[in-house]
């Protein structure tokens, strides 16, 4: 009855983070991006440094009508946010905070191989909703985030299996226990390569082309109102956290500080995950939206050929090093 109360208390502090953090996220998307290119709106909302920004987004989307194109294919179309989002929720009970199995809400032995493949089925939310949105537009956004998927799976793969190469281990607890600090020069490009194909998976500037405004309105989710258009955002901003969870997690150390306290573990891993969130919202107010052909061609012609340069390499230092 214990290990039961226990689980279910550690699924419960998962779910809690899972409201909480994207939320987190988005409020602090909204000051940066104010401060950053000068915009007055996000810092006056409810008075003190817009404190009430969220709140007055969440009231607007649940004021908008539900709507369902005639033609969509209904059933799809009202699954297609929840596909989007739960993936993120099942990614986020597998990532260790901190040291010890009481900091992970369940460990998986196969760690890598599952956060992988049930992040690869979140995208298959902005695919449903191309398709069963009745809309060519819709449908053009989905099938440019297909073949997104496509290009950018691949090197994020490799570069995970980089990691688990070094560590002799594919479980994400038995990475951080093998972890040691001089992975992180020779293992840069690996993460470098896993954190943009990760930001284009997500559809994030500036590799947001399935969901450019200005060609496509919105790509898959341009019939999407209300609600359901406000849980394709919160899986966006669920999605960041867990691309920084898993990048703190593989490459930079997860709970390890540089003053060795394991109690504060949990600290270093949402530090560095909240840098590396502001590092994406940061990208996102700096560099303008790549071409559709640019995006294949950084992903075939740069990503691919990194990602196996740094495999190449992890074996040959694992090879020195025995």
């Amino acid at each position: 009855m214990n290990d039961a109360l226990d689980v279910a208390f550690r699924l419960l502090l998962v779910f809690a983070a899972f409201i909480a953090l994207p939320l987190v996220i988005g409020q602090a998307e909204h000051k940066v991006m104010a401060h950053m290119q000068g915009r007055l709106g996000p810092m006056y909302a409810g008075g003190f440094h817009g404190w009430a920004q969220l709140v007055a987004d969440g009231v607007k989307f649940a004021q908008k009508e539900d709507v369902v194109p005639a033609n969509a294919d209904r059933r799809i179309f009202q699954l297609a946010p929840a596909v989007a989002l739960l993936p993120y929720l099942l990614v986020l009970v597998a990532i260790p905070i901190g040291p010890g199995e009481g900091a992970v809400g369940q460990v998986v032995d196969a760690g890598i191989f599952f956060v992988m493949a049930v992040m690869g089925v979140g995208v298959l939310g902005s695919l449903m909703a191309g398709w069963a949105s009745a809309n060519k537009f819709s449908l053009l956004g989905g099938l440019r985030t297909a073949a997104q998927l496509l290009a950018y799976e691949l090197p994020m793969l490799l570069a995970a299996a980089s990691v688990a190469m070094a560590a002799g281990t594919v479980s994400l607890t038995g990475i951080l226990d093998a972890f040691e600090w001089w992975w992180l020069p020779w293992q840069i490009v690996g993460a470098i390569v896993f954190f943009v194909a990760g930001l284009a998976e997500l559809q994030r500037p500036p590799f947001d082309m399935p969901v450019a405004d200005s060609e496509i309105i919105f790509g898959a989710y341009t019939e999407y109102t209300g609600l359901r258009f406000a849980l394709f955002l919160l899986a966006e901003y669920a999605g960041i956290v867990v691309l920084c969870g898993l990048t703190t997690v593989l490459f930079l150390g997860g709970w390890h500080g540089p003053m060795g306290d394991d109690g504060l573990g949990w600290v270093w891993t949402l530090l560095k995950t909240a840098v590396l969130a502001f590092i994406i919202i940061w990208l996102r107010v700096s560099y303008p939206r790549m071409r559709e052909d640019q995006l294949q061609k950084l992903a075939w012609t740069t990503l691919v050929p990194l990602a196996l340069a740094q495999i190449a390499l992890t074996g040959v230092v694992k090879v020195v090093i025995q």
